[in-house]
């Protein structure tokens, strides 16, 4: 397991910057500030994604950073996003909803699961106290780490998802970015007594969002919405908390 710290540029110039290997033929910086208000407005407000701190947040990272350059084009509708090596990123809506019901706060260490190419921690970033992100797709940490240059509470880990990040816990939130068949009990086992937890539930072919709390009697997730949400590989666990 590798673990970085990033602290760099600042995050937000880094919208109007070319990719590297030329300069962007794509949307303007403009054009992608228009975009990112048009996704709040059509795709957050109107979905219950009422945190206003989450909704501010969404509104200020700019998303179209942390896709690949072919579907920068493409970084603000309303579906999952390919990544590369079969991974896409999360549509902005679940997303949004899973921060909303996470109740998160200014003192929250929360742990990440599915950091991809980072977007969701840029967000996190903006709203609590750190974040540790966990991907195990070395592409996509590399990614994130571009990506997240000049953001100094997250902290990238490479590592199987299905671990966490056992190094700093306990965390008071856990957030898992995509739908899953279970959430190991490694991952319950990380966050604090009244911790909150919020996550992706694939069963039967649909998927749908959940959150709970983490208790001294137990733990348990009650889904909140059926929505689409790209899954996440690697969690065939079978000794989890099955939903």
């Amino acid at each position: 397991m590798t673990t970085m710290s990033i602290d760099t540029a600042p995050l937000a110039s880094q919208a109007a910057t070319p990719p590297i290997g030329g300069a962007d033929t794509g949307p303007t910086a403009s054009a992608f500030d228009g975009m990112r208000h048009a996704m709040v407005a059509s795709q957050l407000r109107t979905n219950a994604v009422n945190d206003q701190r989450v909704v501010a947040a969404m509104a200020r990272v700019p998303r179209e950073t942390f896709m690949p350059e072919a579907v920068r084009s493409i970084a603000y509708r309303d579906t999952a996003i390919p990544l590369g090596g079969g991974r896409y990123a999360n549509l902005p809506m679940a997303t949004g909803r899973l921060l909303t019901e996470a109740y998160l706060t200014a003192s929250d260490r929360v742990l990440l699961i599915g950091a991809a190419s980072g977007y969701t921690a840029a967000v996190l970033s903006e709203i609590v106290a750190s974040v540790v992100a966990v991907e195990s797709d070395p592409g996509l940490v590399a990614t994130a780490r571009t990506a997240l240059a000049g953001v100094g509470n997250v902290e990238l880990v490479e590592g199987a998802m299905t671990d966490g990040s056992a190094a700093g816990a306990p965390y008071d939130v856990l957030i898992v970015d995509g739908a899953v068949e279970s959430v190991p009990e490694a991952l319950i086992a990380q966050v604090r007594p009244g911790g909150r937890v919020v996550a992706g539930i694939a069963e039967r072919g649909l998927t749908r969002l959940a959150a709970g709390r983490k208790t001294d009697g137990g733990f348990a997730l009650v889904a909140f919405v059926d929505v689409e949400c790209i899954t996440l590989p690697g969690f065939d666990t079978p000794k989890s908390f099955k939903f």
